[in-house]
């Protein structure tokens, strides 16, 4: 049987994997092995980082609403109770887009709510 070489194949193999690694720095962009395994790690991290990022707008959010709630004599805990006793079915993002752009707007929210 004729033997086989890869030299395409792989050639083509190693192209892709440092194209995905366009921009990275050192050997990471310039060699196969580093650039597989920094891929590896980009597509780890990028995949658990992705899962983090809702809690951070959560919580930036819910420190926005804070600080207008505080600006208008209120507590973000007693806020939040008032608003599911009432059955308002307003969610924190919602909520702190109008705290944000819309104060005036925000501050009649908070006296219909009380």
């Amino acid at each position: 049987m004729a033997r086989v070489k890869g030299g395409v194949v792989a050639n083509r193999r190693r192209k892709n994997i440092l194209a995905e690694t366009k921009g990275y720095r050192h050997g990471r962009s310039t060699k196969k092995r580093t650039a597989r395994e920094a891929i590896y790690h980009a597509q780890l991290h990028a995949f658990d980082h992705r899962k983090d990022k809702k809690g951070d707008f959560r919580s930036l959010w819910i420190t926005r609403l804070s600080a207008a709630l505080r600006a208008n004599g209120l507590k973000y805990s007693q806020f939040m109770k008032t608003l599911k006793d009432k059955s308002v079915l307003l969610n924190r993002k919602m909520l702190a887009q109008m705290a944000k752009d819309r104060p005036e707007a925000f501050a009649r929210f908070l006296e219909k709510v009380k």
